[in-house]
């Protein structure tokens, strides 16, 4: 497969009420988890720890086992702090892989992105 931008990853952080909103998108494969996990390690090491933690993978073209397994790992990590894990808007193919792998009964899975209204200063 040609690495190209359609399969470029990226994993930003939007900051809201209830805690960090990763959004991925890209392919999340043995390349990029890597990525994405120092990512998500960042958001849980915040202190005070955040109420939840949302990855969004409406954007991701394609997941393999490297994929999966640093979700299953955040959730972990997540647990351990009593933050709680949420995937959000899975693409069909993320899905599927979630279907096929069982953790779709593992992750709480949202159709939609929870808590969503960004902080504001105090003014």
């Amino acid at each position: 497969m040609t690495a190209g931008a359609a399969g470029r990853f990226t994993a930003t952080v939007r900051e809201c009420l209830a805690g960090p909103v990763v959004e991925a998108a890209g392919e999340l494969d043995h390349d990029s988890a890597p990525q994405l996990r120092a990512v998500l390690r960042r958001a849980l090491a915040v202190r005070p720890a955040p109420a939840m933690l949302v990855v969004d993978l409406a954007g991701i073209t394609f997941c393999d086992s490297s994929g999966l397994n640093t979700l299953l790992q955040a959730r972990l990590d997540a647990e351990r702090q009593d933050t709680a894990f949420h995937l959000a808007r899975p693409t069909d193919i993320v899905a599927r892989v979630l279907e096929i792998t069982g953790t779709d009964q593992v992750f709480p899975v949202d159709q939609v992105v929870p808590a969503v209204v960004p902080r504001h200063g105090a003014g």
